[in-house]
């Protein structure tokens, strides 16, 4: 029988950083006035411009310019559901979740709340990872197997696996792994696939997680996303056209200022990996992420690439109701139009 798995305590006991609020625990708040912002992240490497924004004050900067103090809220969650929920619920104005996630609510709130996406936060590639080595491919999950993802059936990861199965058995099967895959938080994910001997072999992961899972030899590489969907932008920010409509300067500084955070990470990737490290105070070597971030398929940019191939099959499989013509329909255009795909 397998065992059943502590995550948290066992992610503390190897230096995995893990502060998690769930989403049931966000308190709903009422609509506010110019000048306020709360923003919700998750965990890993992706969401390193939101770090620099935040080390460097980037959002009250470009606020002031604007002629207003912002006041910035910032909260970690898990899991694209329960973002999702936060940002609908009114507790949280911009959004931070995978490419899945936001399609479902923008499917969900088309003509309604109308969450559309502000920027990617970078081109990253997501793996998948196992521990069992009778696992070489995803046609080698059984029953004995569980996988991690950060939601179940919602997480771009759920979707990156889905579209793989599909590749694999065709579209009717695109939810053949489903069946295998828990809802755990990456730090905790991390944990109990180095420790091994738990029911989770699997984990759909991000960096810097997975490749500190792979330095455990026990743990190998079943599937790059780049190999599913070549380079991508895997995690975005969202928000509902209401806050941008009725907040445009606050909105604008936000904008502005992620835009100036991922110049910055681009062109100084050391300074990057020392923000990161300041900010989420996570226990990793300095070296081992400044050469995970050295990664050429890694791209910081608010650019968003190659995320359309994502929604046309989630279109197709019946997971989406309203296809997107193409990838400005759930993306804002604002004064300087993002370029992407």
């Amino acid at each position: 029988m397998s065992k059943r798995i502590a995550f948290a305590p066992l992610a503390a006991a190897i230096g995995l950083g893990f502060s998690l609020l769930a989403g049931c625990l966000v308190a709903p708040a009422s609509a506010h006035a110019e000048g306020e912002i709360r923003i919700a992240e998750q965990f890993g490497i992706v969401y390193l411009l939101l770090n620099v924004v935040r080390d460097q004050q980037l959002i009250e900067k470009y606020g002031k310019q604007e002629g207003i103090e912002i006041k910035v809220d910032w909260t970690q969650l898990s899991g694209g559901a329960a973002v999702n929920d936060a940002l609908l619920s009114g507790s949280i104005d911009i959004a931070g979740a995978g490419v899945g996630p936001l399609l479902t609510v923008w499917d969900r709130t088309r003509g309604k709340q109308n969450v559309k996406a502000v920027a990617s936060l970078g081109n990253f590639p997501y793996y998948l990872l196992c521990n069992n080595p009778n696992v070489k491919t995803i046609a080698d999950f059984t029953e004995q197997d569980r996988i991690a993802v950060p939601a179940v059936g919602v997480s771009v990861q759920s979707r990156f696996l889905q579209y793989a199965a599909a590749k694999q058995w065709g579209d009717k099967d695109f939810n053949r792994l489903d069946k295998y895959t828990l809802a755990v938080p990456h730090p905790d994910a991390t944990a109990a696939l180095i420790a091994g001997g738990t029911e989770l072999t699997g984990h759909f992961s991000n960096p810097p997680f997975q490749d500190q899972a792979l330095q455990n030899p026990n743990v190998h590489v079943v599937l790059n996303s780049y190999d599913v969907l070549g380079p991508n932008s895997p995690t975005v920010l969202f928000a509902t056209e209401k806050f941008r409509d009725e907040n445009p300067k606050t909105y604008k500084a936000f904008v502005e200022a992620l835009t100036e955070a991922a110049e910055f990470a681009q062109k100084d990737r050391g300074a990057a990996v020392d923000t990161y490290l300041r900010v989420t105070k996570a226990k990793i070597d300095r070296a081992t992420l400044l050469k995970i971030i050295d990664n050429p398929q890694i791209e910081f940019t608010v650019s968003p690439k190659n995320t359309y191939p994502l929604a046309e099959f989630l279109y197709r499989v019946g997971a989406i109701k309203n296809k997107p013509a193409s990838w400005e329909d759930y993306f804002f255009q604002d004064a300087k139009p993002l370029q992407g795909s």
